[in-house]
């Protein structure tokens, strides 16, 4: 950081923001391979926690690489700046006082490590959506597993790209034995279990 920046601290404080929304804030990290199911249940869990009177915000992989994000390419560093920036852009919204919903596939133990530092590890809740690359190559919504088979696509999440799955997701979602409903419904119960809604 340059020299030259001062941090202003503004008197209004996440702390205030929580006690108007009557919530607390926090970050609901999804991650699995392309094709998971990652979007499907951050959708539908956004969805019941708006309706239950919590302010949200969900940050998704292709929105954001369609804005903030464009031009970055699937290298190894820019996936990697990729998710920084998404992390500061979560980090702001928690500090605003909102329940921030964010689907990535963050294929790396290395690269999840980083958005705990930055955003704060305990307001992060890592939510493993975990599903066979058999099942994601089945279900193919996108023609991307296709494409990557086919050499298109380079540096594609499990064809020639590794994941590295979570050892101590907060939630474990296997969604081949999971509906989409009985998924969200294990989310929300862990929320009010742990007094975050």
């Amino acid at each position: 950081m340059s020299e030259n920046i001062v941090i202003h601290d503004y008197d209004i404080a996440r702390s205030h923001r929580n006690k108007v929304n009557g919530h607390e804030s926090f970050l609901l990290w999804f991650t699995g391979l392309s094709g998971s199911g990652k979007s499907t249940i951050a959708n539908k869990v956004e969805e019941e926690l708006f309706y239950k009177g919590i302010t949200t915000y969900a940050l998704d992989g292709d929105n954001i690489r369609s804005g903030i994000n464009k031009g970055l390419g699937f290298t190894k560093e820019d996936r990697l700046e990729n998710l920084r920036r998404i992390a500061e852009v979560a980090k702001l919204f928690v500090d605003a006082g909102v329940a921030t919903i964010a689907a990535f596939v963050s294929p790396l133990i290395s690269d999840r490590e980083q958005v705990k530092q930055i955003v704060g590890e305990k307001d992060i809740i890592e939510v493993f959506v975990d599903t066979s690359l058999e099942e994601c190559e089945r279900r193919d919504v996108k023609g991307l597993y296709k494409k990557a088979r086919a050499g298109e696509i380079k540096n594609f999440t499990g064809i020639d790209a590794p994941y590295e799955a979570p050892k101590t997701p907060e939630i474990h979602i296997k969604t081949e034995n999971t509906e989409v409903d009985e998924a969200v419904q294990i989310i929300i119960n862990y929320l009010e279990e742990t007094h975050r809604i």
